[in-house]
């Protein structure tokens, strides 16, 4: 919020200081009230105090020091236009009878939208000698929200949103939603009797199913759960745990993994992660190796500011920060990294905006350096705190929590459209099942996703008990599938995605075939120009997949076999084969493969795996495969 501790502590002086002033008021009962409330703040009894300075300015309006503490609890308690109501009284009488009235006046008109007449009162305050460059640099930053605003709600975006409905807000607060990347389960926090609690909804046939508690295993009945991020295959929930036994600081961040339908119990990221100070609001990356958090530890840039950690061979890196194009000496809060990697969504007061949080995005350039943020825009943002944005990995939805939108009772959970410039960039995902090609039973195996272009991992996991998997894929890039066990042949597979349908997602079944005479695997990721049998580099990730295979299995011989469609001559298509086979028989053998388990062979069109009366059926017929022979 921006209504800071700073600048409340110094109006408060002014008004408590010497018992024996001269007040602007000779009410001997007004007086003794504005006394008993002194001593209700030095309880932060403030309802209270409220009440008896309420009843001092009903006796007498004119006294200036009653209003003014009056005012000043209703701001510090948001009650913002009954805080202005009493600053205008004050003005009114007086306009000399306390400069910091201007400033607290123009903090509290911004918090209720009334931008114009806070510019007034804000640049009155500027006006006044020797302000503190805190209070300076709080002013300016008050007017340029009120800059801002006046031309955002002039200009403001599309926004439209929809109560996601009664299966799950309730008339409790439900809030901080998120969604894993098929968009088949959302998880959220539940406040029930001031206690934070996960629950779940499955997506059924495009409707939501009633919400469930989601595990005794992570849930607690004397602390609260809440800020979580899943990973986008679901399996692992990284979340912000307070006051816990083996907490290292006030707040800290757990990571708990899927068990079947269930979930282990979670554990302490520990440090560097968590110190003890405040560590909160986990965003894991789509791979699940960088993690994007809140903390206010030391060596930021303001109070609360978003760091990162990477995951290493050692475990989780150093926090790094992320620097002043993000951070600013105010709050930042509530990361959600897109599962493009490379859009950041987050809440900050320190950024132009509509008053106190709103949500703001920023983009990664080419060189990995984040650039100056945007805000969201009228009324995606408005006057009050706006915060917990989260998206779909299609990033067409947007997740948001408002109490504001008379849903069910309290806070409730809404989705909108998010406008198409604030989107991140397409991203669709590839979901699978990892079977034994005879026996049909769910295996565990290693899956690995490579950008082809600069042969780099982008996912590494091992499938679940089902043998399940998921990862997202960004649109404009060619990516290779790898899937590995041990006593199996690998399986490859690769997807292109360039200018295709956004809606677009890859759900396939992948068959594995144990290592027996004759079983063979299409090598989908070994590339070549048309027409020639120089390798491309883009293959060399499957080039060592091979390679690592024969290793593992020294005593099987293959055969490496090339094959094309029946486009053109059949003796030029054979011979193109065959030197395709043998430029992948080559490269084995200059990495040091014995060329006595190597055999290789161009077969040309005859042996089709598909029709050659299709686009889609020649390109599956134009391919390198690996054989069994003997092991």
């Amino acid at each position: 919020m921006k209504s800071f501790l700073f600048v409340i502590l110094l109006y408060l002086p002014v008004l408590l200081y010497a018992q024996d002033r001269q007040y602007t008021t000779n009410n001997r009962e007004a007086i003794r009230n504005y006394g008993k409330a002194r001593q209700s703040l030095d309880y932060q009894l403030y309802d209270q105090a409220i009440g008896q300075l309420s009843y001092a300015v009903g006796l007498d309006p004119n006294f200036l020091e009653a209003q003014n503490q009056l005012a000043d609890l209703l701001r510090l308690t948001k009650k913002y236009k009954p805080a202005v109501e009493h600053y205008l009284k004050i003005i009114a009488v007086n306009p000399e009878f306390n400069r910091a009235v201007y400033l607290s006046i123009g903090e509290a008109e911004v918090n209720t939208a009334d931008y114009s007449n806070a510019q007034t009162h804000l640049q009155k305050y500027l006006a006044y000698p020797t302000i503190t460059p805190q209070n300076k640099q709080y002013t300016n930053l008050l007017l340029s929200d009120c800059a801002f605003s006046i031309v955002a709600i002039q200009n403001p975006v599309k926004f439209n949103p929809v109560n996601i409905g009664p299966e799950i807000n309730s008339v409790n607060d439900e809030y901080m939603p998120v969604i894993t990347a098929d968009e088949s389960e959302l998880i959220f926090t539940r406040k029930i009797n001031n206690n934070e609690d996960f629950y779940k909804s499955n997506n059924l046939n495009g409707k939501w199913t009633p919400a469930v508690y989601l595990s005794n295993q992570i849930n607690t009945p004397d602390y609260n759960e809440g800020a979580q991020s899943i990973t986008q295959d679901g399996q692992y929930l990284f979340f912000t745990g307070c006051d816990r036994p083996q907490g290292l600081g006030k707040c800290d961040i757990y990571v708990a993994k899927k068990n079947g339908n269930d979930w282990d119990v979670p554990y302490n990221l520990d440090a560097p992660i968590n110190t003890r100070n405040w560590e909160s609001q986990p965003s894991i990356s789509s791979d699940g190796r960088v993690l994007y958090f809140v903390s206010n530890r030391k060596g930021g840039y303001g109070g609360y500011d978003i760091w990162k950690s990477t995951l290493t061979a050692k475990g989780w890196g150093e926090p790094e920060n992320l620097g002043p194009n993000v951070n600013t000496p105010f709050d930042e809060q509530s990361p959600f990294i897109h599962p493009d990697d490379n859009t950041l969504y987050f809440s900050s007061n320190g950024w132009p905006g509509l008053g106190n949080m709103d949500v703001f995005i920023s983009r990664r350039d080419a060189y990995g350096k984040w650039q100056k943020p945007e805000n969201l825009g009228y009324p995606i943002n408005t006057s009050a705190d706006d915060s917990g944005l989260t998206l779909n990995a299609n990033g067409d939805l947007a997740y948001f929590s408002s109490n504001n939108l008379k849903g069910y009772g309290g806070f409730d959970i809404y989705s909108f459209e998010m406008p198409v410039a604030l989107r991140p960039q397409i991203v669709t995902y590839v979901k699978g099942v990892i079977r034994d090609a005879k026996s049909k039973a769910p295996l565990n195996a290693n899956v690995e996703i490579i950008d082809l272009q600069n042969n780099k991992t982008v996912y590494l996991k091992t499938s679940d008990k089902e043998g399940k998997f998921l990862s997202t894929l960004t649109y404009g890039k060619d990516y290779g599938l790898n899937i590995s066990k041990k006593g199996y042949l690998f399986y490859s597979e690769n997807f292109s995605l360039h200018g295709l349908d956004n809606k677009k997602q890859y759900i396939i079944d992948v068959p594995m075939q144990g290592i027996e005479n004759g079983n063979k695997v299409v090598l989908k990721n070994i590339f070549f120009d048309t027409n020639k049998y120089d390798i491309k580099k883009e293959s060399k990730t499957e080039l060592e997949k091979l390679i690592s295979f024969l290793s593992d299995n020294p005593n099987v011989r293959v055969e490496i076999s090339g094959h094309t469609d029946d486009v053109g001559d059949d003796v030029l298509n054979k011979t193109l084969s065959q030197n395709r086979a043998k430029a992948v028989y080559q490269y084995l053998i200059m990495q040091r493969v014995d060329a006595r388990r190597l055999v290789y062979k161009g077969y040309g069109k005859w042996q089709p795996i598909a029709v050659n009366t299709t686009d889609e059926g020649r390109q599956l017929n134009r391919r390198t495969e690996f054989k069994i022979i003997s092991n």
